[in-house]
């Protein structure tokens, strides 16, 4: 089951649970939000993928989606 925690990330990308007592097992996959202005850049390329949400890009992949 996810779980969701606050952590640090510092300089050499090592990541610092701000909750002392947690320790986070080798090999795990980790999703990080930034909280300040390095969001900016993915949101810019949000705008540049837009042409991406259209009828004919659904139908383009519509093969490796699963069955429904």
């Amino acid at each position: 089951m996810p779980r969701t925690l606050e952590v640090e990330i510092d300089e050499s990308g090592t990541i610092h649970p701000l909750d002392a007592t947690i320790k986070l097992p080798k090999g795990r996959a980790i999703l990080s939000w930034p909280d300040n202005d390095d969001l900016y850049p993915a949101l810019m390329s949000e705008a540049a993928l837009a042409d991406w949400l259209s009828p004919e890009e659904d139908a383009a992949w519509a093969h490796l989606q699963p069955d429904k």
